[in-house]
């Protein structure tokens, strides 16, 4: 029987990749470079393939290291989970958090899923609102945590994820290709309403909002009938819709971004927990490529998606 693998060789794996480089990951570990060096070799060993290999001054994965990384934060999910279930002292309590309902359909049940097998003695509260209102909410005192679009003219939020936003219509219907442009947006104070309102006017191409709703699901079924066009961050793209270009006559929009907004005075343990849960579960949407920055680090950026994907989620309102 071959033997296991080695959980702490893994966890400086998984560090090396997270922190950008061998010398981060030890600070990280708390282990000598060296040390972390040999952890390496000993890994390689046991895997019988080569996952890293010299790139300038540093060092980027090999095929078969992407392989093992799905495989490690897989293994060390699961013995965190295990570890968990029998801590005496494992949280408890309720935490209330508020998202937009398109990213409670996309994000929130592997969120919810994965903290509850962490946190079981803690309880869950869910509200489904757009972003403007949880942002009131949380300045009430009724939410302990939200996940909202990033907006620093309208809130202040930690940025955990950033991603295009892109043009999208039905794949099964003819553009039209006469103006007015057709808009299925959200109500008026939604920013990607704004951007998309703004990016046409500047184009100098005239537009006609036909569909206003903060239902993420009327929003799309307009663009899926053909019947307007849309905005929706790249992870969005659903089976049926296609982007739109600027072949097409749609200029280029700035890039959205999810944040967290934390209520001031919240146990920080609770919030630390489930923000360290929705930052993983984030990171894990968009599959990524290796590179290398100017100073030969290991950094990981996001992979060009080519395809709509028929992931579920909707416009954030």
């Amino acid at each position: 029987m071959s033997a296991p693998l080695d959980i702490d060789q893994l966890h400086t794996f998984i560090a090396i990749i997270d922190s950008g480089s061998f010398t981060k990951a030890a600070g990280r570990v708390f282990k000598t470079q060296s040390a972390v060096s040999m952890q390496m070799r000993r890994l390689e060993e046991r895997i019988g393939k080569q996952l890293f290999m010299k790139d300038g001054r540093g060092n980027r994965l090999t095929a078969e290291g992407e392989k093992l990384l799905n495989y490690a934060r897989r293994i060390i999910r699961l013995n965190d989970e295990a570890l968990a279930a029998f801590d005496d002292s494992r949280l408890e309590g309720t935490l209330r958090i508020g998202t937009p309902d398109d990213y409670a359909d996309r994000y929130m049940p592997e969120i919810i899923g994965r903290f509850a097998k962490s946190h079981p003695n803690v309880e869950l509260y869910i509200v489904c609102e757009p972003s403007v209102d949880l942002a009131e909410k949380m300045a009430r005192g009724e939410l302990d945590i939200a996940l909202v679009t990033h907006n620093p003219r309208a809130r202040t939020s930690d940025v955990v994820r950033t991603e295009p936003l892109c043009w999208v219509f039905s794949a099964n219907h003819p553009l039209p290709d006469n103006a007015p442009v057709p808009l299925a947006v959200g109500r008026r104070d939604c920013n990607w309403r704004q951007l998309a309102c703004s990016a046409l006017d500047a184009a100098g191409r005239e537009h006609q909002i036909l569909f206003t709703s903060w239902s993420s699901t009327v929003v799309a079924s307009a663009v899926l009938a053909g019947m307007a066009v849309s905005v929706l961050p790249e992870s969005a793209l659903r089976t049926g819709m296609r982007v739109l270009t600027n072949a097409d006559g749609f200029p280029s929009l700035p890039p959205v971004q999810i944040g967290i907004m934390k209520r001031p005075g919240f146990s920080a343990t609770l919030t630390n927990a489930i923000t360290d849960h929705i930052a993983a579960c984030l990171d894990n949407i968009t599959p990524v490529s290796n590179d290398l920055d100017s100073d030969g680090d290991l950094k990981l950026m996001p992979r060009q998606i080519g395809r709509a994907r028929s992931a579920q989620i909707l416009p954030s309102w």
